[in-house]
């Protein structure tokens, strides 16, 4: 293939089984003059698996801000660099969010290498609504800051996704019940694509439980999908519902939902959840 000269190449590799790694990212990562790695000896073992010589760099959290200046003038002298994170898509609660506004603000060109996401593979096989999401990847770590955080997202009404760790998971999951309700439905999936990979669905409450039984199902690498917060008429007042009724027979539900809430001042998200409810009854 053709690589761009004084490219960056933001290329997705895979989060467990290597067979999801796509021929045009093995392509790039051949052919670019570097590869900027968030742990380099990580990724150093997929190159050696498919056969790739290409000289890698370090770029992580705690160096990223000073080796993406260097990284930028070798694109500006014209060299292609491939970024790649230690799994799934850069900058994905990863590392690459400094260097590519710097590249961008040079002038460079970034080139996506799309491919594994946990997250979207995740909500995928949750069976959970997927027409409209957030991702707010990790809570924090301390229970104070969780619950704020959580206590936050109460009244979303679009699917909710997180990323954890396997010493938090448990604690997470009682926090989620805590806050959004035990009966909250939810998808624990857990080490997507490897050997182990398992989707467990059911209420917070009963995640939980099932949590607490099997020590083996709080190993691994956690995609946490909930369900959002369920929006009953009561929660759009009268009037609001009034005036977004007569809107969405004149235009699409977006509009309708937009222009309602700059009308009245109810929030957009419930509107907006509220129409799609409406308008498929």
């Amino acid at each position: 293939m053709s690589i761009i000269n004084g490219a960056l190449y933001v290329v997705a590799t895979p989060i467990g089984n290597l067979g999801d790694i796509s021929q045009r990212a093995l392509e790039v990562l051949s052919a670019v003059a570097v590869i900027a790695a968030e742990d380099t000896r990580h990724s150093g073992q997929l190159l050696h698996h498919f056969g790739i010589r290409t000289p890698t760099i370090a770029l992580h959290d705690h160096n990223e801000r000073a080796v993406s200046e260097s990284i930028v003038a070798r694109l500006q002298a014209g060299e292609a660099v491939a970024l790649v994170s230690d799994a799934g898509t850069p900058l994905i609660s990863d590392p690459g969010y400094h260097l590519v506004v710097q590249a961008r603000a040079a002038g460079c060109r970034v080139v996506p290498v799309p491919g594994a996401s946990a997250l979207l593979a995740a909500l995928s096989a949750s069976g959970l609504p997927s027409d409209r999401f957030i991702f707010e990847g990790f809570l924090p770590a301390k229970a104070g800051g969780r619950t704020a955080r959580l206590e936050s997202l109460r009244d979303e009404p679009r699917t909710l996704l997180f990323y954890e760790a396997p010493h938090r998971i448990e604690a997470s999951i009682a926090a989620m019940a805590a806050v959004f309700g035990a009966d909250r439905p939810a998808v624990i999936a857990r080490e997507l694509t490897k050997t182990f990979e398992t989707i467990q669905g059911g209420s917070l409450a009963a995640l939980s439980s099932w949590l607490a039984d099997d020590a083996n199902q709080r190993k691994g690498e956690f995609v946490v999908v909930v369900g959002g917060a369920p929006v009953e008429a009561s929660l759009v007042d009268a009037e609001a519902e009034r005036v977004l009724r007569l809107l969405l027979a004149e235009m699409s539900i977006k509009q309708a939902a937009t222009l309602t809430a700059k009308i009245t001042g109810a929030k957009k998200n419930l509107l907006y959840q509220f129409a799609l409810e409406i308008s498929a009854d």
